[in-house]
């Protein structure tokens, strides 16, 4: 193999920015569906994609290939996501992982140990498991702070600071952090800046162009949207962090299969369709959660009264489809009956697809995180989160109201 695999072929490369600058202008519906994309496939004129599902390409001669040698490094359906995703996210190249964790482990590995990340506190269970019972134990340290003032960020930067992770809206607390305020102060003091953005997707915002330097997605959500596949996302659009991040990809080889890469790619075509329901509906859920007496805190950026709601109104499109909330009292059994006696949401982890999911993060997807940490950030035993689907909405909230009655 040669150097430049390493990273991706150079054909890869010249595919990558020359395709992903046909359609720039593209409004983001279009984009969903045609952004990056060559619309026909050059071996039988197929309109989607074909799953190419081989390990190895045949060479004319040593190195003699057509941008491909070996499906580790390069396969022509990931390739079509990871191009999708570029223009979706407005960058110029994306990266396509085994899972979402797959590729916030490919981030933290661009750091070496004694570097320091600065870190929401109130984030995904599994990046807080990967990020303290892993790389903390390899030598890199994390600072792990409220970010509803970011400039709350400069008080931790020091001389081994080389990172800032933000998730936005934050999960499980629907917490707003100012992506723009984010990207100033670490460019100006020469950090990464990373962007969970799962919860938003790139119909709602867009972290590359609020300054952010690496937006990732777990794609298991709202992009495939149909609870079928497990899949992370990069994007960026340096050319020096790209090839950096394609290294890692490479060498440490959590990329997903070709089956999966074609399933995200029909997912991200109707991602437009989808999150508008999802945002129509999660704001009546909403509103039927703070009007109802039995409901004592209910977190949705949509709320004038939502901490950071102006910010959300700015950098946002919508509010989206993820709502939170408490019962009077904290009563930590009143929610797990809740949760038990739902009937069209399904009690399950996970999140974004087409079916509405009720959650209890302090005994599924936060369990991870000590009690004495989850309760600092608000993740309380009575906290419920829902991922509002895109079903009728009539049935979604007599739904909730059997269940909370």
């Amino acid at each position: 193999m040669n150097i430049q695999l390493l990273f991706k072929t150079t054909t890869q490369i010249n595919n990558l920015t020359n395709t992903l600058f046909v359609g720039t202008n593209m409004k983001f519906n279009t984009k969903t569906i045609h952004g990056g994309q060559k619309d026909i496939d050059p071996a039988y004129n197929s309109v989607m994609p074909p799953i190419y599902q081989t390990t190895t390409y045949a060479q004319s001669t040593p190195g003699g290939h057509k941008g491909f040698e070996y499906s580790r490094s390069g396969n022509p359906t990931r390739a079509a996501l990871e191009n999708s995703l570029a223009a979706i996210e407005n960058g110029k190249f994306g990266l396509a992982f085994g899972s979402g964790l797959a590729a916030i482990d490919a981030v933290i590995k661009l750091l070496k140990p004694g570097d320091e990340v600065i870190s929401t506190n109130d984030l995904y269970g599994g990046s807080y498991r990967l990020f303290t019972k892993i790389f903390e134990g390899l030598g890199i340290k994390f600072h792990f702070i409220g970010m509803n003032n970011a400039n709350n960020i400069e008080n931790y930067i020091n001389k081994n600071t080389k990172l800032i992770w933000v998730e936005t809206p934050t999960n499980p607390m629907i917490n707003i952090i100012d992506i723009k305020t984010c990207a100033f102060i670490s460019k100006k003091h020469n950090l990464l800046l990373a962007v969970d953005n799962t919860f938003a997707t790139p119909y709602l915002q867009n972290p590359l162009d609020h300054g952010a330097d690496i937006v990732m997605h777990s794609a298991t959500k709202y992009l495939g949207g149909h609870s079928d596949v497990v899949m992370g996302a990069l994007i960026v659009k340096d050319d020096a962090l790209a090839k950096k991040l394609y290294f890692i990809q490479n060498a440490s080889g959590a990329i997903c299969g070709p089956q999966d890469a074609f399933l995200v790619l029909r997912g991200i075509k109707t991602l437009h369709l989808r999150m508008q329901r999802h945002c129509e509906n999660g704001k009546a859920v909403a509103h039927y959660l703070q009007n109802n007496p039995k409901i004592e805190n209910v977190y949705w950026p949509g709320f004038e009264n939502h901490p950071n709601h102006e910010i959300a109104k700015e950098q946002m499109s919508d509010y989206g489809g993820m709502v939170s909330f408490t019962t009077i009292g904290n009563n930590y059994n009143e929610a797990i009956k809740i949760v038990e006696n739902l009937k069209v949401f399904t009690l399950a982890e996970s999140l974004g697809g087409v079916e509405s999911l009720a959650g209890h993060p302090a005994s599924m997807t936060h369990a991870s995180i000590p009690k004495e940490e989850r309760e600092k950030t608000g993740v309380v035993d009575s906290l419920i989160r829902l991922s509002v689907g895109i079903e009728d909405i009539e049935d979604l909230i007599e739904d909730l109201e059997q269940a909370i009655n």
